[in-house]
């Protein structure tokens, strides 16, 4: 982790940029300061870090303007390129970068000084956790007042300004506070180009009153800088492969199992091409839905443990053999601890290591490159698949519900299922939406999102604001419980303001329904909402929105069909009404032994 503090050797002129309030897109135009040693006008610290937003993929800013920040703000709605989304809550706009970057590659938030930071510090964590690069901007103090022993406002009372940044160095992989304009251009590039390169959120806080001023280090469109790639070394790649082969090889029944790193480490089309040459049975991790096509001929669902796609774990469980590639083993995944997996039995593919069991292990190997050599020396080998083939049954269907039966949960995903296609992506928020949304089949091209490793309730609201305004080609639809809607629920508004036509199954069933099912209390009941009445008044008549409230599959399939149909075009907003034990049979399973690993006694002293 690296921390770069630019030194304030002079007072700087501030900009003369007369910000009197928020700006607007349609009609703010900025003042630029005048050009000094024949540096261009236009050349300036924040049309520097605008343009180079640009340049790594970022089309939208999400923020929330404070007056640390309003300048900056200005710049970056002058780049043509570049569209501010105004967000109702810091936090909201650090879920919205964090889903935008799962499906643009990159991600970027703009917020004001402390207030703005430690508000969005939560989301900024979760990013971190599940390896998203999102550049993090705060508007700073001016540049006078570093080191004056002066208090400002949005700060604790303490004359140190750096309370803000030590927050964020555990969170972030690199942080930049950018006080003066001789180093602002290395700080900017040096922690945009870190968070690409680390696939980690960065920080940058610069000065109020620096964005608007030329200077020599920038130009009016700046160059774009080249990241080396990183590159495998040879003959570890070669050992490695060897004894992986040679493990692999020599084992009956052996399998693969996709993790979630496989997006960081840009090796999803590799394994894809192992599992091809290899014809092993294929499962994920329940973090690495949507990771691998679920329509190959070898994909056999979800491994989760006793809570695992029917018949996966038994074929996994039961190998002589697996290969993970890129997994995550927490309590969460490991459903308490209780995956039936041998060390021995495990080559372990991590981005930039491999780890062969009973052997050595290998480093600076990336794990595209390994899993593409792999493939050219691996046998094919369909005993645990033909295995597989053997103990396999359709799954079932719910029963049939009678005429205005109160609706089950079962029945929504029944319906939900039917709605996907290529054009659609699933946003899964905490809670029972996790294993409920984990049996969707998902179709060719269709997306998949959830914050499996952070799992902060409510991260789906702004996770679809951010997602959707990605994804252009893409309809969302997003599965949120009553609880974690109430965490977040004011991003809605943005939704509507942006012309999004995501879809929201707000499934209503009282309370924390995954937290019940840990340890229950009264804490876990919360109070209950019109949440169409909610949806309505936020819409105020302004934009495109569709409310409708559900009791039974007869009301669900007239909404969806509205939804699908009439207002395709529309924010459909589905409050569904379930019972509040209404959850699926593998909460039940994993809420048990999650709880019986929170439990565990203190190890004798």
């Amino acid at each position: 982790m690296e921390t770069k503090i630019g030194a304030l050797d002079a007072p700087v002129k501030p900009a003369s940029n007369g910000v009197g309030g928020s700006p607007t897109p349609s009609s703010h135009t900025i003042s630029p300061s005048p050009p000094a040693n024949g540096v261009s006008s236009e050349a300036t610290l924040g049309r520097h870090l605008a343009r180079r937003l640009v340049q790594i993929g970022v089309r939208d800013v999400f923020a929330v303007p404070g007056d640390f920040n309003l300048t900056l703000l200005d710049h970056l709605i002058a780049e043509p390129e570049l569209k501010l989304i105004g967000c109702c809550n810091e936090l909201n706009a650090g879920y919205a970068a964090d889903g935008y970057a799962r499906r643009r590659g990159v991600g970027a938030c703009a917020v004001t000084f402390t207030v703005g930071g430690l508000s969005v510090i939560n989301a900024v964590a979760g990013a971190y956790s599940e390896n998203l690069p999102v550049v993090f901007i705060v508007g700073g103090p001016n540049s006078n007042d570093y080191g004056t022993n002066r208090i400002l406002h949005h700060t604790i009372g303490l004359s140190d300004f750096s309370q803000e940044i030590r927050c964020f160095q555990a969170v972030t992989c690199y942080q930049a506070v950018v006080n003066h304009l001789d180093d602002a251009h290395e700080l900017i590039d040096g922690a945009i180009s870190t968070a690409l390169k680390e696939s980690k959120p960065v920080y940058i806080s610069i000065s109020c009153n620096l964005a608007g001023i030329p200077h020599p280090t920038f130009t009016k469109d700046p160059v774009p800088f080249f990241l080396s790639p990183k590159i495998s070394n040879k003959q570890s790649l070669e050992a490695a492969v060897e004894a992986t082969a040679a493990f692999l090889n020599k084992a009956v029944k052996p399998v693969l199992v996709a993790g979630p790193k496989l997006r960081v480490a840009k090796a999803i089309e590799s394994f894809i091409e192992l599992g091809d040459a290899s014809c092993y049975p294929i499962a994920t991790m329940p973090s690495a839905k949507g990771l691998f096509p679920e329509d190959h001929p070898k994909f056999i669902g979800t491994y989760w443990g006793a809570i695992s796609t029917s018949f996966c774990s038994e074929i996994v469980e039961s190998s002589d053999a697996y290969l993970f590639a890129g997994p995550i083993f927490n309590d969460y995944t490991s459903v308490g601890y209780s995956l039936l997996i041998k060390t021995e039995k495990a080559v372990i593919v991590q981005p930039e290591r491999v780890v062969i069991p009973n052997g050595p292990a290998f480093g600076c190997i990336l794990m595209k490159d390994f899993l593409h050599a792999l493939a050219k020396r691996i046998k094919r080998n369909t005993t645990a698949y033909e295995n597989y083939e053997r103990i396999f049954c359709p799954p079932g269907v719910p029963r049939k519900a009678v005429s205005r039966e109160a609706l089950r949960v079962n029945v929504l995903f029944m319906h939900i299922q039917r709605m996907l296609s290529g054009q659609t992506a699933v946003i899964a928020e905490t809670g029972d939406s996790w294993f409920n949304c984990q049996k969707l089949k998902l179709p060719p091209g269709c997306g998949y999102e959830f914050q499996m490793q952070y799992g902060s309730i409510g991260w789906s609201v702004g996770a679809t604001l951010g997602y959707a305004q990605a994804a252009k080609d893409k309809r969302v639809i997003a599965c949120i419980g009553d609880g974690s809607f109430q965490v977040t629920a004011q991003d809605v508004s943005t939704m509507i303001r942006c012309g999004q036509n995501s879809i929201i199954f707000l499934i209503n069933n009282g309370g924390y329904t995954i937290e019940v099912e840990i340890h229950d209390g009264p804490y876990n009941v919360i109070k209950n909402w019109d949440y169409t009445a909610f949806v309505d008044a936020i819409h105020n008549g302004e934009g495109k929105c569709w409310t409708a409230k559900v009791h039974c599959e007869e009301e669900l399939k007239e909404a969806i069909e509205m939804a699908m149909g009439a207002k395709k075009d529309c924010l459909c907003f589905i409050e569904v009404i379930v019972h509040k034990d209404d959850t699926s049979k593998e909460l039940l399973e994993w809420g048990s032994r999650v709880s019986a690993a929170n439990s565990r006694p203190p190890n004798p002293q």
